[in-house]
């Protein structure tokens, strides 16, 4: 049975291959059931859904007229079968099951035919049975679509469209061929094979198919966007669709309010969703734009006009509302909405840092900063970083007085993240609204929290001497290798101090409150490849690469998750230490492609005077030759071998054996396929850290 969604339309087909490989004739029959929702629980929908069959093609219609807001939207089941007529269905669930029955033997499968019955007053669902006749050696095929469209005339088309084996031939193929395009953009050939399984399909697919389309999975079913959450995802995506990172930048945009705030999350296609007090999902609109424009040179899209939303400002004593705002008649082009960003950003406390609200990246800190006085460490490195990405845009833009203005705040920002962020040995995490610092050493919970030192690194404003030293106690005090995890901060929250919110809800050493929390973890690697730290960055990948957590039979049952996606979450406390938790609907997948492609191997994209270019700052093993990589730019395809060899230098870039001036790769979609090789001097020994 092959199982796929088409690429444009919302139906679903189950394609069942039977072969008789028998030396007699079988009679068999094939069901395909399903159990309507057409809302959010089934047990509030069910007694309003209403079911009939198509007259003009016999598909099973479902239907919630109670719905708010897709009252006439229509649920279809549908077979095909040759010769028609020969199947049998039900809408109603009491019958199949059977009486005090289970899915487990339902009664419809110890009837020779189902009933026919649909209409209203039932427990709705819909059940197809086919009968199949293999002669000896024979193999028969059989194809149902399960799908929604907007009106009955929709559903009418889309089962017209997609009838017959040939529909759903084509369909398959398509959907290949899009996966197979998408996911070869970049292929890499490594030492590593579990790096390789991980970088050439699943961390891609993973972003795109569950956090961006699906936008669900088996421990959140919620199908909203993030602001923040999925801007983060569709920046890992600028080397194999940086069209799904423009549409998403666009998407986001349309929903900032005119004060520049945003909303956190929103559920399309009417936009209801929560407006709060969180301080960083609006920052995540110009550093995604400013990557964007790097990444692609696309600066016609600055110019785009977007709306803005209207609503009721958040009280300043709630921590959020949800509603569904007003489209505003003011619009405004792209570029204004993230300088408006930007400008929103620039509110600070009395420590000269950003102002945390009610939660910072980190959500569950929503009682840090709720009275409006805390402020975010944190968020201070990340709003350096935003500056320095942002600025250089809009000088680029031409917007002189932004460009400077960023400049200066930078500067005024990274002396204060000096002189009241740093504890000593490591950087605080945050200020709670009394002035009390949380993720200082004297603190009972929480002494250390592993993103305020990431990103002391990662944006370039701590000396290295500090950037370094804030590391090393990460090193020290948050990876546990005998677990094979990276703690997000340490030690957890358990009443031991003041409150910061429902973080401290979790069971000490779960998810955010001192278990892995993966994205954390990454942004950590990450951090220790900035600093050169070779040893450390890849030591730390290796512990948090899910294969590596399905190697052995003792590894699969602490880990108890797939092997072959990123979990949100590893367990840090006996007895579930190792475990995973939270897999698929993570936005770790993108940071770790992003941390393999980038912060390992070192291949970065970005425009330069003459146009697109690649370049090239490897972090490679000690032990590593080199790699190889296939790096299609549109519809050009670079064979890139890199070669690691001993001694200083800079790094040497040959094109079609003709050698380049720098170490970069000058990027031309002229359709043809080139041969590139680059030597890249290793460092004697790694950086001390």
């Amino acid at each position: 049975m092959t199982q796929f969604v088409a690429l444009d339309a919302a139906v679903k087909f189950f394609t069942l291959r039977l072969t008789n490989d028998s030396e007699r004739t079988r009679k068999l029959t094939a069901t395909c059931y399903v159990e309507w929702v057409l809302g959010d629980l089934r047990a509030k929908s069910a007694p309003n859904i209403i079911t009939r069959v198509a007259a003009d093609s016999g598909a099973l219609y479902a239907r919630n007229p109670y719905s708010n807001d897709y009252a006439n939207w229509i649920g279809f089941l549908d077979v095909d079968e040759i010769p028609r007529g020969a199947s049998s269905f039900t809408c109603d669930r009491a019958e199949f099951i059977g009486r005090n029955g289970s899915l487990h033997q339902p009664a419809g499968l110890a009837r020779t035919r189902l009933s026919g019955r649909f209409g209203a007053a039932l427990d709705p669902c819909a059940a197809i049975q086919v009968p199949i006749n293999l002669m000896p050696g024979e193999t028969g095929e059989i194809v149902w679509r399960l799908g929604m469209g907007r009106s009955a005339d929709e559903a009418g088309e889309l089962v017209q469209r997609f009838r017959g084996a040939s529909a759903a031939a084509a369909a398959l193929e398509a959907v290949q061929v899009h996966w197979h395009r998408t996911l070869g953009a970049v292929q890499v050939r490594t030492p590593d094979p579990a790096l390789d399984v991980l970088a050439n399909g699943w961390l891609v697919y993973q972003t795109i198919a569950c956090r961006l389309w699906a936008r669900s999975g088996y421990y959140q079913s919620g199908g909203a966007f993030g602001f923040r959450d999925q801007l983060q995802d569709a920046m890992a995506l600028v080397h194999v669709a940086p069209a799904m990172l423009k549409e998403q930048i666009l998407l986001c945009a349309s929903r900032q309010f005119v004060e520049g705030d945003v909303q956190h999350w929103w559920h399309p296609p009417q936009g209801r969703g929560v407006r709060t007090h969180i301080s960083d999902d609006y920052l995540w609109l110009p550093l995604a734009l400013a990557r964007y424009v790097e990444s692609t040179g696309d600066s016609a899209v600055l110019e785009q006009s977007v709306p803005f939303l209207e609503g009721r400002p958040v009280s300043p004593q709630d921590d959020s509302y949800y509603d569904l705002p007003a489209p505003s008649p003011e619009s405004a082009p792209l570029y204004q909405h993230a300088l408006r960003a930007v400008l929103h950003g620039l509110r600070f406390g009395v420590h000269g840092l950003p102002l945390m609200g009610t939660g910072d990246w980190n959500d569950g800190m929503n009682l840090v900063g709720h009275r409006g006085l805390g402020e975010s460490v944190w968020l201070g490195f990340f709003l350096c970083e935003v500056l320095r990405r942002f600025g250089a845009l809009a000088d680029r833009h031409g917007d002189v007085e932004t460009a400077a203005r960023c400049i200066a705040e930078h500067a005024t920002l990274a002396a204060q993240l000096e002189t009241h962020g740093w504890d000593g040995a490591w950087y605080r995490r945050a200020y709670f609204d009394d002035g009390t610092p949380l993720g200082a050493a004297a603190n009972a919970e929480c002494r250390i929290d592993s993103i305020a030192q990431s990103w002391s690194a990662l944006s370039g404003v701590a000396s290295r001497e500090r950037a370094v030293a804030a590391m090393d106690a990460v090193d020290t005090r948050l990876v546990r290798r005998d677990a094979r995890l990276v703690q997000l901060l340490d030690p957890p929250f358990d009443q031991h101090g003041q409150n910061p919110g429902y973080i401290a809800g979790y069971v000490p050493g779960v998810r955010e409150n001192g278990g892995q929390y993966t994205h954390g973890a990454i942004w950590a690697t990450m951090a220790f490849a900035a600093l050169g730290d070779r040893a450390r960055a890849w030591s730390l990948f290796e512990m948090i690469n899910p294969v590596r957590h399905g190697d052995t039979r003792d590894a699969v049952a602490r880990y108890m998750v797939e092997p072959y996606v990123v979990t949100a979450d590893v367990y840090s406390v006996a007895p579930h230490t190792g475990r995973g938790g939270w897999s698929w609907y993570t936005g770790s997948a993108g940071w770790m492609y992003r941390l393999v492609v980038e912060s390992l191997l070192g291949i970065a994209i970005e425009m330069a005077p003459a146009g697109a270019c690649l370049r090239f700052a490897p972090c490679l093993p000690a032990d590593w030759h080199g790699y190889a990589v296939d790096y299609r730019y549109k519809d050009t395809l670079y064979q890139i071998e890199v070669e690691q060899v001993a001694g200083g230098g800079i790094t040497e870039v040959r094109v079609d054996d003709v050698a380049q001036s720098g170490d970069w790769l000058a990027l031309a979609d002229d359709h043809a396929t080139h041969r590139v090789s680059v030597r890249v001097f290793a460092p004697p020994a790694d950086v001390p850290g």
